[in-house]
């Protein structure tokens, strides 16, 4: 890239033509699965869960590229757009599984009665009408989850990302399902009809549920992430396939970099790359992306002026332990 600045900090109005962004922040947001330059042994882990149905628990510090290799999985083997499910302390169970509007539902039936009521009092009764027009269908969406274990041809891809943020109990309560294979939907099993044609939670398609309940038939490739801030109970982890990311050494880095820049620009990409190695090396909490930012702004011709360049390297290659 090269480096031009935009604002001035003078409160002069200039229509500046901003260049293209860096390959990995375009928008819309495009897989990396070209990029991804998957570290040893993780190759044989993906094939092994693939094989025996099993979830990857993958286990490294944030930045070293765990959610990624589910794009390239995906892709390879065509199995759709990849669902995510985004683990923070209140994520449930039940809302990866399914999400239902219930005051939604109940402000519908009240409009609904209210309405009807004057027009249809004499022939079927305000409540007898509105009883008649209710769908539960629009205040049903599914969640990630729920959505990968439908029953399909081809088995779909699953991201849980930072299952170590989780309540404490949400492990064990994922150890059914995932053996299993299958859920239900309390408030479907109830309903007056049998099947319902509910929304699927990446898309506007439905899938038509009987009876309240949901089986796979292709177990989905799901990929769990955890930054390694708290151990799993045993009944857990023997679910899965564990891999833990390796040590980011220069050579690795090197191809990772190569690969988003198709080739390695200049003398001082390797010298950032042979920088950042040590500090990895030495404890220090640093995310490939932010080397690739610094390699993007401050390597080739361009780059900015040596005083600017230090203070932009700062910038661009603070810990991330620190503020």
């Amino acid at each position: 890239m090269t480096w031009k600045p935009y604002y001035h900090g003078d409160g002069v109005r200039r229509r500046a033509e901003l260049a293209a962004p860096p390959p990995w922040r375009t928008f819309p947001r495009t897989s990396q699965h070209r990029e991804y330059q998957p570290p040893p042994g993780l190759t044989d882990a993906v094939n092994a869960a693939l094989h025996l149905r099993r979830p990857l628990l993958m286990t490294g510090p944030a930045g070293s590229g765990k959610s990624t290799v589910i794009e390239q999985v995906a892709h390879e083997l065509d199995l759709g757009p990849v669902l995510r499910w985004h683990i923070t302390s209140r994520s449930t169970l039940a809302e990866a599984l399914y999400r239902y509007d219930a005051l939604g539902r109940i402000h519908a039936q009240s409009l609904r009665a209210s309405l009807t009521q004057a027009a249809h009092h004499r022939r079927l009764g305000g409540r007898r009408a509105g009883r008649a027009g209710d769908d539960i269908a629009p205040f049903l969406q599914l969640g990630p989850l729920g959505t990968a274990l439908l029953p399909v041809e081809r088995p779909r891809a699953l991201l849980i990302d930072e299952i170590d943020k989780s309540d404490l109990d949400l492990p064990g309560d994922l150890l059914d399902v995932l053996e299993r294979g299958e859920y239900e939907i309390p408030e479907l099993v109830r309903y007056r009809r049998r099947s319902v044609e509910v929304r699927q939670w990446d898309s506007q398609d439905t899938y038509r549920i009987e009876h309240g309940h949901v089986r796979c038939t292709q177990f989905p490739f799901i990929v769990l992430t955890s930054n390694g801030e708290r151990d799993f109970h045993p009944a857990f982890l023997r679910r899965c396939i564990r891999y833990t990311m390796p040590r980011q050494t220069p050579e690795l880095l090197r191809d990772i970099v190569r690969a988003h820049f198709e080739e390695l620009p200049g003398h001082g990409a390797q010298e950032l790359i042979i920088e950042f190695a040590e500090r990895v090396g030495r404890g220090d909490h640093l995310a490939v992306d932010q080397l690739l930012n610094a390699v993007a702004l401050l390597v080739g011709d361009q780059a900015p002026p040596e005083e600017q360049r230090r203070q932009l390297h700062t910038l661009l290659l603070s810990a991330l332990s620190r503020a």
